[in-house]
């Protein structure tokens, strides 16, 4: 029995010994070759391991700064700074000067031109003796300076007797007589007031209008600058779609003094522009509501026509207040021919004479006012943005006469 065990303990030794010995050739077996002794092998450290619980390093303490000490990069050092987009400026508005006393400041514009007339006369009426001849003279004077006729004939009937009455004749009497005289003929019991205060619900409503070349649209940009000058809001109408450069030019104009421009498309509808122009009115609470139309000849009766059909659409938002007629003083009596016509077709209710500082004769003013029935409410008298004056009798008729 002890033999048994005893080679079976043998057997056990002789069998661990054998793997022992294949599991050591094995591992030679996996072990690389070796490095070549003129390239000493490479060590590489092994990764760092992070450390955890109670081996982990505490962080190194870092001064902590509020958000006031934060610094931010500008615009100039951003890594992605984006390019900055030059805006161009917004036009400066001009503040005009009121047009209370515009026209005697104008005076000089004026007289330059126009005191021929008064000079004339006071001339013919200082004459030793005043005979039929003389008479005639001075109405030959007053109908070249586009006084009319009829007109005439009445000034020079008050004339003769006044100065037959008046019996002597010094220079500073005849001014005072022609003065006078001459005021009547003017008018100034006509009322020149613009209409151009808001209603309760809407804003009052000027049209512009005029045949072509009178200076229709410029006159509009300057009678914005002369109701801004005196407090009102206005909002323009481009109602001119046939010139392309009107509504540009009228926006001009009104950029300059902060009003807003409503215009359309090039050959659109008047209409309906000047529809949008009253709308956009009531919308802003404007006080005003001034329409541009097109420069319309007076032998073209469907573009007449079209004229009172603007005037009928904007009536469907509310009155229209004003119908200023632009005439260019320097055509004389044909423009009363062109007054003529648009008093048929809308209801003229006051007269603007462009152009009266250059040849025009002063006299106009006189027939036009006869002719229509309404007064002369506005003369240019320049190129200036603020050359439209409100028309005043007794300066215009100082500046006829002179000093």
């Amino acid at each position: 029995m002890e033999t048994v065990i005893l080679a079976v303990v043998i057997a056990l030794v002789v069998i661990l010994a054998a793997g022992g010995l294949v599991i050591g050739s094995r591992r030679k077996k996996r072990q690389p070759p070796a490095a070549p002794p003129s390239a000493p092998p490479k060590i590489t450290a092994p990764p760092a391991e992070p450390h955890v619980g109670e081996e982990a390093e505490a962080p190194p303490e870092e001064s902590r700064r509020t958000i006031e000490e934060v610094v931010l990069p500008g615009p100039a050092t951003a890594p992605d700074a984006v390019e900055e987009v030059q805006v161009p400026p917004l036009p400066q508005i001009e503040l005009p000067e009121p047009s209370a006393g515009r026209l005697v400041r104008l005076r000089s514009r004026l007289s330059r031109s126009q005191n021929s007339l008064g000079k004339g006369l006071l001339t013919l009426l200082s004459r030793e003796r005043l005979d039929e001849e003389t008479w005639e003279e001075i109405e030959d004077t007053l109908i070249t300076a586009d006084v009319g006729v009829t007109p005439t004939q009445e000034l020079v009937e008050r004339l003769r007797t006044r100065v037959r009455v008046l019996g002597t004749r010094t220079p500073q009497e005849l001014r005072t007589l022609l003065r006078e005289e001459l005021i009547t003929l003017v008018d100034p019991t006509l009322d020149r007031t613009l209409h151009t205060e808001s209603h309760e619900e809407s804003p009052s409503v000027v049209l512009v209008v005029g045949v072509n070349g009178t200076g229709k649209t410029t006159t509009t940009g300057k009678l914005a600058r002369v109701l801004v000058a005196d407090g009102r809001s206005v909002v323009l109408g481009a109602a001119d779609t046939f010139r392309a450069a009107a509504a540009d030019q009228l926006q001009t104009w009104g950029e300059r003094v902060g009003a807003r421009t409503v215009r359309g498309p090039e050959g659109g509808d008047p209409a309906s522009i000047a529809f949008d122009a009253v709308k956009e009115g009531i919308s802003e609470g404007a006080d005003t509501v001034l329409i541009d139309t097109a420069g319309r000849l007076h032998t073209k009766t469907g573009l007449m026509d079209e004229l009172g059909k603007v005037k009928r659409v904007v009536e469907k938002h509310g009155p229209v207040d004003e119908v200023l007629l632009v005439l260019d003083a320097t055509t004389g009596q044909n423009g009363l021919v062109q007054a003529r016509v648009f008093a048929e077709v809308v209801d003229i209710t006051g007269i603007v004479l462009t152009k009266l500082d250059g040849t025009a004769k002063g006299g106009i003013v006189i027939a036009v006012q006869r002719e229509l029935g309404v007064p002369v409410k506005l003369v240019g008298l320049g190129e200036g943005a603020d050359d439209l004056a409100p028309f005043e009798p007794d300066a215009f008729v100082d500046a006829l006469i002179g000093d």
